[in-house]
C-alpha cells in the first residue's frame, strides 16, 4: 500500500497583529485540508518568537481535529522532567494530537553565547534527556543515573494519552542517525536537499532495522518554505550568522533548497522531489507578512495543493 502524503502548516514568526485574528486563522486550518500545525523554537531572539509549547496549549484549546508539534524544540536548552511533564500534559488535555520534535542544535548558534552555554557535549546530554523522557512517559517508576541527570522513583502523572508517544527527532549526522533509530518514533530532516534528506532516510532505516526498531515510512518529514502566488524577497533566516559570512551564504543556499514560489505546481514540484527520496511528512511554513496573507496562503495549499499531493 502506497504511503500517503501529509502537510501540516509550520509557524516561523508571528505576523497577525491580535490573539483573535490568530484565533480566526486556526479556524480557517481546522476546516482545511491541513492535518497539523508546527511551532519553531528560538531560545533567545530580537524578532518575536513565542515559546513553543505555550503557543501549542492555545492551539489544542482552540482546535479539536488538527494535531500540533514543535519544529523543533533545542533539547539541551530544557530540563527534561520538566518538558516530560509538559509534553505529557499537552497530549493528555488535547487527547493525543501532540507531536514533539526535538533536536541537539547547531553548534554555531547564537544562543550559546547568549546564555553563556557551551554546545560541547550537547549529544550525550540529549541522549541522557531522551532517555529520562521516554521513560517518565511510560513507566511508572523511574530510576535513572546518568552523567547529567540522577532519578530514583521518579514519576509524572497524567502520563500521554498516545502511548508511545509519537516522539520525532532533527539531524542527520551520524549520532542523530542513530538517537532517530533508538528513540524515534519519526524523523525530521533539517536543512536538506530532497537528495540529502534521502540519503538520512536510507541510513535511518538500516540502522532502525539494525537494531530491531523500524520507523513507520510516515514518519519521515522536512520543512518547505512556500509562498503561492506573487514572489517576494526571501527572509532573512541566517539566525545570528553575518549575511556575508561564509555560514550565512551557506544557510541562504540551504534555505533555497527548501523553498517553493510561484504557482502552486511549484509547490507541488518541490513536495514530489522529497517524497522521491522517502519524504512523507511535510511541515509547510507560509512566507506571509500578514495575517491576511497566512489566511490566503493557508486556503491555497489546502486547496491547490494537498488534493494533489499523492496523485
Amino acid at each position: 500500500m502506497a504511503v500517503r502524503i501529509g502537510v501540516g502548516l509550520g509557524l516561523g514568526g508571528f505576523p497577525f497583529e491580535t490573539i483573535n485574528e490568530f484565533r480566526s486563522w486556526l479556524d480557517v486550518c481546522e476546516d482545511s485540508e491541513i492535518d497539523s500545525i508546527w511551532q519553531s523554537d528560538r531560545v533567545v531572539s530580537r524578532d518575536p518568537a513565542l515559546e513553543p509549547l505555550t503557543l501549542l496549549s492555545l492551539i489544542a484549546g482552540a482546535t479539536r481535529r488538527l494535531k500540533f508539534g514543535t519544529n523543533a524544540v533545542v533539547l539541551p536548552f530544557r530540563d527534561p522532567i520538566t518538558f516530560a511533564r509538559q509534553c505529557a500534559t499537552l497530549d493528555y488535555l488535547s487527547d493525543g494530537r501532540f507531536l514533539p520534535t526535538v533536536a541537539i542544535g547547531r553548534g554555531d548558534a547564537p544562543e550559546w553565547e547568549a546564555t553563556g552555554r557551551s554546545p560541547k557535549g550537547r549529544g550525550a546530554r540529549a541522549d541522557e534527556a531522551l532517555e529520562v523522557m521516554t521513560r517518565l512517559w511510560q513507566a511508572e517508576s523511574v530510576d535513572f543515573e546518568g552523567e547529567y541527570f540522577s532519578l530514583k522513583g521518579a514519576s509524572i502523572s497524567p502520563r500521554p494519552r498516545q502511548q508511545p508517544l509519537p516522539l520525532w527527532i532533527g539531524g542527520s549526522s551520524k549520532a542523530a542517525i542513530r538517537r532517530t533509530a533508538r528513540y524515534g518514533n519519526g524523523w525530521l530532516a533539517p536543512l536538506q536537499s530532497p537528495l540529502e534528506a534521502g540519503e538520512t532516510v536510507r541510513a535511518i532505516r538500516e540502522e532502525s532495522q539494525r537494531i530491531g526498531r523500524p520507523i513507520p515510512d510516515d514518519h519521515y518529514g522536512a520543512t518547505i518554505l512556500f509562498r503561492i502566488g506573487e514572489k517576494i524577497e526571501m527572509p532573512d533566516l541566517s539566525r545570528g550568522s553575518s549575511t556575508n559570512s561564509d555560514a550565512g551564504r551557506e544557510m541562504r543556499e540551504r534555505i533555497s533548497r527548501i523553498q517553493a514560489m510561484g504557482d502552486p505546481s511549484e509547490v507541488l514540484a518541490r513536495i514530489r522531489e522529497f517524497r522521491e527520496n522517502g519524504v512523507t511528512k511535510f511541515i509547510a511554513i507560509p512566507l506571509a507578512r500578514s495575517g491576511e496573507e497566512m489566511n490566503e496562503q493557508c486556503r491555497l495549499l489546502s486547496t491547490e495543493v494537498i488534493p494533489h499531493a499523492n496523485d
